[in-house]
C-alpha cells in the first residue's frame, strides 16, 4: 500500500533521464555514479529480471497491464527512499510520469494511483531527455522495441512531461563524459531549493 500525501511533495534536487529504450540514459547514470553521484536505477529493468527469473508474467510484452502497476510501485518506493537523503542532488533513471507515459503509449488504463503520484510526487521541472540515437541502439533479453517504438516514445515522454508541468531539456547526441558534462553544468546554472 502506497501513501498517500494531502499536498504534492516537490523535491526540487531530484533530477529524472528520461527518453526511449536504449538511448544511453544508464550509461550515463553509470559514470555519474563513478563519479560520486547518487543514482537510482530504473525500475523497469529490475521488474524485467525479477519477472523472467521467476517465470512471472507482468512484463512488456506479456501483462502490460501488471507490468506498469509494477512499474508504479517501484518509482513511488525509490522516490519516497530517496526522499529521505536530503538536500542532496539524486539522478533517476526515469521518473514516475515515465508510467503515465508507457500507460498511454500502449493504450492502458489511467488508475487514479497513477495520476497522483505523476502530479504530487515532484521532481525539479528540468528533465532532462535523451533523444534516439539509432547508432548506439541495440536489442537484448530485455529490450525488444524497434527503432521506430523508441521514436514513438521519445515523443510521448515529452508529451507527458510537458503535461505533468515539466520542463524537457535534450541532452546532446555525443560522448558520454560529454553528455554528463552537460547535465551537470545545466544544473550548476539552476537554483535549488532543497525543501520539500
Amino acid at each position: 500500500m502506497m501513501t498517500k500525501h494531502k499536498h504534492p511533495i516537490h523535491n526540487n534536487h531530484f533530477f529524472i533521464l528520461s527518453g526511449g529504450p536504449g538511448v544511453g540514459k544508464t550509461t550515463v547514470l553509470t559514470a555519474l555514479q563513478k563519479d560520486g553521484r547518487t543514482c537510482i536505477r530504473e525500475a523497469a529493468r529490475e521488474i524485467i529480471r525479477y519477472q523472467q527469473s521467476q517465470s512471472g508474467d507482468a512484463l512488456p510484452w506479456k501483462d502490460k497491464e501488471q507490468y506498469k502497476k509494477r512499474m508504479l510501485y517501484k518509482s513511488v518506493k525509490d522516490y519516497e527512499e530517496a526522499s529521505d537523503q536530503k538536500q542532496r542532488i539524486s539522478f533517476f533513471d526515469r521518473g514516475i510520469p515515465d508510467t503515465l507515459a508507457y500507460a498511454r503509449l500502449e493504450g492502458l488504463a489511467i488508475s487514479d494511483d497513477l495520476r497522483f503520484y505523476s502530479q504530487h510526487y515532484r521532481s525539479n521541472s528540468t528533465v532532462f531527455i535523451f533523444p534516439p540515437w539509432q547508432k548506439i541502439y541495440r536489442k537484448d533479453s530485455e529490450r525488444k522495441q524497434s527503432f521506430g517504438e523508441v521514436i514513438a516514445t521519445h515523443k510521448m515522454m515529452k508529451q507527458v512531461y510537458r503535461a505533468c508541468g515539466y520542463q524537457p531539456v535534450l541532452v546532446p547526441k555525443t560522448t558520454t563524459v560529454k553528455r554528463c558534462n552537460f547535465i551537470l553544468n545545466y544544473i550548476a546554472k539552476l537554483d535549488i531549493s532543497y525543501s520539500t
